[in-house]
């Protein structure tokens, strides 16, 4: 590590962004109108689709596949990328990070303050990245092994089965709001009430208008709706959980102190992305439906660089890691997958030398 040139690094990714970004302009703003106007012929005819189930059962499969269809890429494509302030630059009300709220039980305000800024900045710190096991699953040495442990294969089916109330009560979970002694290093960014409040008026919007208005709206097949909608919910659920632990959790990430952040550089942070994150390797169409965050090493790098340019740039990316000897990590879909499992099983034991506390 000593040998990298930190300034030379931080100079030639800082090359691949601006002469990127100077490209950016009417393409990239056509690209996602075009998903959004997809994306919302997806939502709309699912919905109706689940509503003609007396006509034949195998529309109702279509409406739910079509709607969950829609809800991936809201979520992933459109969603994540616009709250990010990738489409900031077009000066458009309705896909700016300060107004965007995306279809999803956790409120938009506070997926901001948890993943936008705090692990984004702090990717991968222990102590400082709260996405990094989402305070449920040990995923490293740098947390003590505990009993529950030993189930947290279970732990982490049952979170990605229910990943946007997970993601919904990340930030209510880490500043004790219902439960636990807050931790001495936590200070307050929005007080308990508010977070409460915003907590139960998104979740709410979503029950009611997936459980309530659509299927009043469907009148005698509203039996049908419910369970359409409840499907592809967790369709969307299983396929964003997934994609981001590829992301984040392979087995190969790396880890890192507080101590090693102390004036840092943007280079050395550079570098501290790369390493915290993986990619996942597939044809466009499955780029697009990770919302390119199978480039998840790219958009560390760029954060607010429209999604669609991942796949330029990333082979700039990695011919730099290359000449620097840093590690990029990348890999078919079941390579990463299976080192997700790998690490989850792996952690979920006592290390060896380690002293266990029950």
């Amino acid at each position: 590590m000593s040998e990298i040139d930190y300034k030379a690094f931080e100079t030639a990714i800082d090359g691949i962004k601006q002469r990127t970004m100077a490209k950016v302009g009417s393409h990239d703003a056509a690209y996602i109108r075009k998903v959004i106007r997809r994306q919302r012929y997806c939502e709309w005819s699912g919905r109706l689709l689940l509503m003609t189930v007396f006509i034949h059962p195998a529309l109702w499969v279509v409406g739910v596949l079509l709607l969950a269809l829609a809800k991936i890429l809201e979520n992933m494509e459109i969603g994540h990328n616009v709250m990010h302030g990738q489409y900031d630059w077009m000066n458009d009300k309705h896909i700016n990070s300060k107004s965007y709220e995306w279809d999803i039980a956790c409120d938009g305000a506070s997926w901001n303050r948890v993943h936008n800024y705090e692990h984004h900045t702090y990717t991968n710190v222990i102590g400082k990245d709260r996405d990094f096991g989402y305070g449920l699953l040990r995923l490293s040495s740098d947390f003590r092994w505990r009993v529950k442990n030993l189930w947290q294969f279970i732990t982490y089916f049952n979170l990605s089965v229910l990943f946007q109330w997970g993601v919904s009560y990340h930030e209510l979970a880490g500043e004790r709001v219902f439960f636990g002694k807050k931790k001495d290093n936590r200070r307050d960014c929005v007080n308990h009430g508010e977070l409460k409040r915003r907590f139960f008026s998104k979740g709410a919007r979503q029950l009611i208008k997936d459980y309530v208005i659509f299927p009043a709206i469907a009148g005698p097949m509203f039996l049908w709706v419910i369970a359409g909608n409840a499907i592809a919910n967790s369709l969307r659920n299983l396929w964003t959980s997934t994609i981001i632990f590829c992301g984040h959790f392979t087995e190969h990430v790396h880890t890192f102190t507080s101590e090693s952040i102390e004036n840092e550089s943007l280079g050395h942070w550079y570098y501290r992305q790369g390493l915290g994150s993986s990619n996942i390797q597939g044809k466009h169409w499955f780029h697009v439906l990770t919302g390119h965050l199978s480039f998840q090493i790219e958009h560390h790098l760029f954060p607010d660089m429209p999604s669609s340019r991942y796949q330029e740039v990333a082979p700039q990316v990695q011919t730099v890691f290359k000449e620097f000897g840093i590690p990029y990590n990348t890999g078919s879909f079941w390579t990463q997958y299976s080192g997700v499992v790998k690490r989850i099983l792996r952690y979920s034991l006592p290390d060896k030398k380690q002293v266990t506390t029950v």
